[in-house]
């Protein structure tokens, strides 16, 4: 029995509408697998040079980004308010902050001790552009190892050394580092390695990072909240 013109076209419109559900789903299915792929989430390496941040204790993770002579004093104000508000505000402790301050680009001389000061005090008061308080003039002391200036300098008297007793680590940006170091040997008649091994001698306590973005990035990867100072 031959079918009628009404069945066939019926049929003609199932396998057609057959196929093209059977080819929808074949595009779909790559963007499926991606979606799912997406939802697992991305997880970051992990490297031994690194590992120092998962290791800080705290309950609370914040990393303080300076890049100017301001934003490094500030930092210092500000990890303290961090610790003070911790304390009073949500009962807490010291330590169930872990804090990481990165002195980079124009706030690294900050990361050296007052002899590096008193030698190079006056290219380091040319980047940073914080001047002594009290003279007005380039500063013999690295300002933030000293609380005598009180509210006269933007750390409110808050220094590296007070800071750290509160669980604070000090980045150091190597990268900003080298970067004086060939600065300073010209204008000094120093070869500049031996500037650079000087000024790694005689940081503050603290930890040199290959590069203070370098650190930024990371330290977000393990979980620290960012605040920029300056």
């Amino acid at each position: 029995m031959q079918e009628s013109n009404n069945d066939l076209n019926s049929r003609r419109s199932m396998m057609l509408g057959m196929g093209a559900a059977m080819a929808g789903t074949a595009l779909l299915t790559p963007m499926a697998a991606n979606a799912q792929g997406r939802g697992r989430g991305f997880q970051a390496s992990r490297h031994a040079i690194d590992a120092w941040m998962g290791e800080l204790p705290g309950n609370h993770r914040i990393f303080i980004d300076t890049s100017t002579g301001r934003g490094g004093a500030e930092a210092l104000l500000y990890s303290a308010n961090l610790n003070n508000a911790t304390v009073s505000a949500y009962a807490g402790e010291d330590a169930s902050l872990a804090m990481i301050v990165c002195l980079r680009h124009f706030s690294t001389p900050f990361a050296f001790n007052d002899a590096m000061w008193e030698k190079y005090g006056e290219i380091f008061h040319t980047v940073t552009g914080i001047a002594d308080p009290n003279t007005n003039a380039a500063p013999r002391i690295n300002l933030l190892q000293t609380s005598s200036n009180g509210l006269n300098t933007p750390n409110f008297g808050n220094t590296i050394d007070s800071v750290r007793q509160l669980g604070v680590e000090i980045a150091i940006c190597d990268a900003a580092t080298q970067f004086l170091s060939s600065q300073i040997g010209p204008a000094t008649g120093q070869e500049i390695g031996a500037v650079y091994e000087e000024l790694k001698a005689n940081t503050v306590p603290g930890r040199l990072v290959s590069a203070g973005v370098m650190a930024l990035t990371r330290a977000q990867e393990y979980g620290y909240s960012l605040l920029y100072a300056g």
